[in-house]
This record gives C-alpha cells, structure tokens and sequence, in this order.
C-alpha cells in the first residue's frame, strides 16, 4: 500500500515555483514525518523486485486472474521465484492500466497530477498511454530521486517530473491539469485536505481517479484486521461512505465507481505462496476481503 495514527493539523506550504531544483523540503506534521521516514527507509523485495522486470515500480497491488501455471511442480524449480515475481507484476500492471484507462481522452498537450506517486511508474503508465505531461508527488525524497533518476534513463524527464512535496499542498499551478489521481496513497491523509487540493489543481471538467482500500461502513466500525494494516502501513484506512462525502463537498462528483475487491484477492492468493515477496500481512488482507469488513474501490470524479 502506498502502500494511522489519528490525524493531525497540516501545515502549509507556500511554493511558486515548481522545478525540482526550487523545491524545499515539504512542510509536514509529526506524522508526516514518520511516514516519509518510513518510506525513506523502506527497500521491500514486493517493491523493488517487481519493478526491475521493466523498471516500472509500483507501490500498489494487483487485480485479475492469476495465471497459476507459475506454481507447476513440473517446471525447473529454480526459477519458481522468477515465475511468480513476473505474474505479481503483471497484475499489478494490470491495476495500473485500469487507472490509467479512466484518465482519459486526454492529449499530449495535457498536463495529468499523481498525487503520492511513490517510486513513480503510475506518472510513466499515464504518459506512455497518452503522451501526456506529468507531475509526481511524493513526501519521500528518497522517492522523489528514484523515480527522477528513472524518467531520466527513460529519455522523459522533460514531460514526466517528481517533486518532493506534500500532496495536500503541492504549490503546482491551480487549474492547471485535465487529470489527476492516487493510488493506494489516500489513507496517509484527511480526505477533505487531499481533495480539495485536487479541485484546485483539476480545471473545470477534469478527471479525479482514485484505487483505494477502505473499510465498509456496512459492516461497522473498523474490524480487527482493518487496524493491524493500519498498524503494518502506518495509515489511517478511511470508511467507504467518507470518500464520497469528502469529495463532494470538494466539487468532484462521483461518475464511475467499481468494487475491485474480487479482482484482487488473487493476487494475495498467489502473493501469499511468493515465499521470497511475503510480507506477513498477506493472510490479514485475505481475511478481511473475505469477512467482508474491508473493500478495494476504483472511484472515478469529475471536477465541476
């Protein structure tokens, strides 16, 4: 999970302009703090071992069928590891593109936000698909250099750029941007503060996606295993009927919505026998799918 605590007051931060060599070091709260030293440390094998296969790296989770022909005792053993590092991969690309594909139509000359774009291949998807200019923000400078250092071997860095800032005030230029999104980064922030910073930066008509997990109002409050990923992630996992709230209070309007939740689970299920990928929260994750206290949301909005 871009891949808490209660929340806590953010700071502002006042930004004019917008390279990466003016940027400062984005105000936060205590909170803040702890997750971009999380993610400043962090070097999970789930994370980076995935994205070397084509140096698109991923901080999010999978959707689709799993091919598990991967797992065949009949095949060399050695390269069982192999095998399963490219099917998670491939499901996670999976995710990816179906974000990418309710951005859209957008053009080259159109300008697309990634608000806690992590390790950056979320902004490369959304540039290669449309050619389109992109920003990433991430509270993690060490983030921030990595995904910098990889549109540069790309040869794309002059139309996708990473800053290191805080989400919630972003200092980019209001009204600025046909689409924008995040993945599997809204349980790090308050919903209200997060969208309304999209709205500013979203022109009238533009598209706001979000693939989150969130806990379902329906079944209570918070269950057992919706805290232990909050305590494994240091997030704060919001209910589903916030998001809705929040962003219509914030002038984007739900158009599209879509419960991934059975999409994904296979994807824990074959992360789940990935002994060299394992995290230990593998089988929390599967029981709260299955309980039902916990759901995988794609919800589409558009700024009016």
């Amino acid at each position: 999970m871009a891949d808490a605590p209660p929340h806590h007051e953010e700071q502002p931060l006042t930004i004019i302009d917008a390279t990466p060599a003016a940027t400062p070091v984005p105000a936060q709260s205590t909170y803040q703090t702890r997750v971009a030293d999380y993610w400043n440390a962090e070097e999970n094998p789930v994370n980076l071992e995935l994205g070397k296969i084509d140096d698109l790296y991923h901080h999010h989770y999978g959707v689709g069928d799993v091919d598990w022909s991967v797992l065949d005792d009949g095949t060399d053993p050695a390269t069982r590891g192999e095998r399963i590092t490219a099917e998670l991969h491939r499901l996670e690309q999976a995710q990816a593109d179906l974000l990418a594909s309710h951005l859209g139509p957008l053009s080259p000359a159109d300008r697309v936000f990634d608000a806690g774009c992590g390790r950056g291949g979320g902004s490369v998807v959304a540039h290669l698909r449309y050619g389109c200019h992109a920003d990433g923000v991430t509270i993690s400078r060490k983030q921030a250099d990595f995904a910098a250092e990889q549109a540069r071997k790309r040869g794309i860095d002059d139309r996708v750029r990473y800053h290191h800032r805080n989400m919630l005030d972003t200092g980019l230029k209001s009204g600025a941007y046909a689409a924008s999104w995040n993945n599997e980064s809204t349980m790090y922030v308050e919903l209200d503060l997060l969208f309304a910073e999209h709205a500013r930066l979203l022109r009238r008509g533009g598209r706001y996606v979000t693939i989150t997990g969130c806990y379902n109002d329906t079944y209570g409050r918070a269950s057992r295993e919706v805290s232990l990923i909050n305590a494994h992630y240091i997030c704060d996992i919001h209910p589903r009927s916030e998001y809705f709230r929040a962003m219509v209070r914030n002038r984007l309007v739900p158009v599209h919505v879509e419960d991934l939740t059975a999409a994904t689970i296979p994807y824990w299920e074959l992360r789940k026998k990935a002994d060299h990928l394992v995290t230990g929260i593998e089988d929390t994750f599967l029981s709260a799918y299955g309980n039902g206290s916990f759901q995988y949301l794609l919800i589409v909005a558009d700024r009016v």
